[in-house]
């Protein structure tokens, strides 16, 4: 039986090497696999851009009241600022495919909570840990739970991760939270059902389905869960299910260069009040918590911008502009408060001057219908005068320019661009460079400028700032 055994075997070995050898003759080699994508820090720093891959969340990443905001958020501003670079975002659709996206080089890092583990260090590299969490069982109170004792709301609920035995959580498939549980079944000596939620949700959005009863049991990091519960009084948060992880960033294994740079960032960060500041705004801070989600502007329950999106979008139209764009130079004019009144007697939505309102037509400046109404037609007005720039876009950035320091100063920067051999209907990288130089002597004082000395910087970072918040705008907002 052992020799007709061994005999069988050398014959399945013959026939796969005669497979093979036929397959060799036939040209059909054995693929490569891809070479790695690399880009670190020197890349990063040539191209001007830090990629980043975010999620929407309530905590790291939302528009609230016309602002962009959010720890992972805010903490990249910080970071792509000490690096020297610009931030471009890219919204994470599956939060499972994080890490893919990551290693085929569509993003520079991950700026999302993950926790540091050791099977996902075999893939990526991660940052220097940015704060310590537990991860807890996220389940509901009894119905009636206000009516009821402590004792007896506690009799209701789960108070000890044996109990899971043979009941069912919900979790993100591929999370770290799915990969506990199955430790956790193991070290309980029992079996957790475990029903797998599709990667395009957020852990809020799971917690919220707790709430609503779509879901009986689910498991979130303890910070993300105390301050969904300050929000929701039906949740109780209390058990852990994990001991303390550190959750960090992702990035490239080879880009070591943007690892140390960025580890070196978070040490700094961690000796200054600020770093912890922007930690308790966001997960500690339960009452602005609450009045966020509750708000008819928070991005990730309503979708709207400001108070005024109907008219914005009246008067948009009119100008044959996308609304999102022309509410992102609302609020960087007056953040939407229609009394808004500058040293420079500017007022309203649109902070018209008071000579400019009364050429408009606009009686008091103040009245969010009248200011919106004058802004646009003098963003027509000035937009008339650049017809004749072929792209669509950088007409809208000259308009933008042109309303913040006026018609004059902007075709100064033109006249002053095309002697210089730059393209006067190029905004970027052309005009928006002359008209930075125009707070200097040798530039104001040249015979082809005629409105004289302009602090060039106002008008760059207004027509920036509005374009930066617009992409926000329209990432968010249908």
């Amino acid at each position: 039986m052992k020799a007709k055994w061994v005999r069988y075997s050398i014959a399945l070995c013959l026939l796969a090497l005669a497979v093979a050898c036929q397959r060799t003759r036939a040209g059909d080699t054995p693929e490569k696999e891809p070479e790695p994508f690399r880009r670190d820090l020197a890349e990063i720093r040539e191209d001007g851009k830090l990629r980043a891959l975010i999620a929407y969340s309530a905590t790291g990443y939302f528009l609230y009241r016309g602002q962009p905001m959010g720890y992972e958020y805010e903490m990249l501003t910080r970071l792509a600022k000490r690096l020297g670079v610009e931030l471009e975002l890219r919204v994470a659709q599956d939060l499972d495919q994080m890490l893919e996206i990551l290693q085929n080089g569509q993003v520079d890092l991950v700026a999302h909570g993950l926790a540091i583990t050791e099977g996902r260090k075999k893939e990526v590299a991660f940052s220097d840990y940015f704060y310590l969490t537990k991860q807890v069982l996220v389940q509901r109170k009894p119905d009636n739970w206000r009516m009821l004792t402590l004792d007896a709301i506690d009799k209701g609920l789960v108070q000890d991760p044996v109990e899971l035995i043979e009941d069912t959580v919900s979790v993100r498939k591929n999370s770290s939270y799915l990969r506990r549980l199955v430790n956790l079944s193991r070290e309980i000596g029992g079996s957790i059902v475990l029903d797998t939620l599709e990667g395009n949700l957020s852990t809020d959005e799971i917690i919220k389905m707790v709430v609503d009863k779509k879901i009986k049991y689910t498991v979130a990091d303890r910070n993300l869960a105390l301050i969904n519960a300050s929000s929701y009084p039906i949740l109780d948060v209390r058990v852990p299910v994990s001991f303390s992880q550190r959750i960090g960033w992702a990035m490239r294994k080879n880009a070591p260069a943007l690892k140390k740079a960025t580890d070196q960032w978070i040490q700094e960060e961690k000796t200054r009040d600020d770093f912890y500041y922007i930690y308790n705004k966001y997960f500690e801070n339960r009452r602005s918590f609450n009045r966020r989600v509750k708000s008819d502007f928070f991005s990730l329950t309503e979708g709207r911008i400001s108070p005024y999106d109907s008219l914005i979008q009246i008067y948009a139209d009119s100008l044959g502009w996308d609304w999102r764009l022309l509410a992102s130079q609302v609020y960087q004019e007056s953040r939407f408060n229609p009394n808004a009144t500058a040293w420079t007697s500017a007022r309203g939505l649109m902070q018209l001057m008071p000579n400019t309102a009364e050429e408009l037509g606009v009686s008091d400046p103040e009245n969010p219908e009248e200011s919106l109404k004058g802004g646009a037609r003098y963003l027509r007005q000035l937009s008339a005068a650049f017809e004749g720039i072929p792209d669509t876009t950088d007409r809208i950035k000259f308009t933008l320019a042109a309303y913040n320091c006026g018609l004059g100063h902007v075709e100064d920067a033109r006249r002053l661009a095309a002697s210089r051999g730059l393209d006067p209907d190029c905004w970027e990288d052309s005009v928006d460079q002359v008209i930075l130089g125009l707070s200097y002597p040798k530039n104001y004082n040249d015979a082809l400028v005629e409105y004289g000395y302009l602090r060039g910087v106002e008008p760059y970072r207004y027509v920036k700032q509005i374009l930066e918040r617009y992409r926000h705008y329209a990432s968010f907002v249908p």
